[in-house]
């Protein structure tokens, strides 16, 4: 084959292989537009979009050392944030973001808090609950290094250095940072893994189920079950002694009256 020639299979057309790309594009992305394929050897972008409410600028801090800015904000919750199936934060509540960005000659230190509100339900009587929640988080982003660094501020590795040191680097792109990540991490481990209503919850009954909370003086009789039988024949012979009694009473009553005559 030729330079410049291309193969077709049968069925098939350049026309249509664009446009199945195109397809796949505007589902894995969510828009349709004009497709560019990138050259080979070179990344997708990765751009951090400055329109989400939870990327922020660093550019107006500025890059001196002890430089200090303070920031609120009001932001709706992530998807997922939370543990699953016990309690989390709904998505789209809104979560209360106060920030300290501090420049330090390595990047920008962030130290902030977070505060919502979660639901799910208390694990001793299965009841709907709701909790307030502070996370308290601190995150060091880097700036990009000018030696060796590639398009997201990571430092490429050479054959003798170690590959965990990289993941632990949270560079700055383009002077913004992505909050998201360490605010998942700190509601985690804020939230309690057993929530309760209350501290003094009694639960449930584990032999019917019924909410010893409204009823605290449910109980059930607790019978061994080594003495059930001699339990079984002890009450069928009360039983039969209170049959016995009972047809004796009209004899004692006849006796009665014949003395009484």
């Amino acid at each position: 084959m030729g330079p410049g020639r291309s193969v077709q299979y049968p069925g098939s057309s350049v026309a249509s292989t664009s446009a199945i790309l195109a397809a796949r594009f505007s589902l894995r992305y969510g828009r349709a537009g004009p497709l560019t394929i990138p050259k080979a050897g070179s990344a997708l972008s990765t751009r951090l979009d400055h329109r989400n409410p939870l990327v922020f600028d660093t550019h107006e801090l500025g890059r001196r050392p002890g430089a200090l800015q303070r920031l609120t904000r009001e932001v709706a919750a992530p998807a997922d944030l939370g543990i699953e199936g016990v309690i989390g934060v709904p998505e789209g509540s809104p979560v209360e973001l106060g920030l300290r960005l501090e420049s330090v000659m390595e990047g920008v230190l962030v130290t902030g808090t977070a505060r919502a509100s979660a639901e799910g339900e208390c694990v001793r009587c299965l009841e709907p609950l709701r909790q307030e929640v502070a996370a308290d988080f601190q995150e060091m982003f880097s700036y990009p290094s000018s030696d060796g660094s590639d398009a997201r501020g990571h430092r490429k590795a050479a054959a003798d250095d170690d590959a965990e040191e990289d993941e632990d680097i949270i560079p700055l792109e383009d002077g913004m940072f992505d909050l998201e990540p360490v605010l998942r991490d700190a509601v985690v481990l804020a939230l309690p893994m057993q929530p309760v209503c209350r501290e003094d919850c009694a639960g449930l009954c584990p032999e019917c189920g019924v909410s010893l909370n409204d009823n605290p003086d449910h109980h059930h009789e607790a019978v061994d079950i080594r003495w059930a039988a001699l339990q079984g024949l002890a009450d069928s012979l009360g039983t039969g002694e209170k049959d016995d009694m009972s047809g004796d009473a009209p004899q004692s009553a006849r006796a009665a009256e014949k003395q009484e005559k």
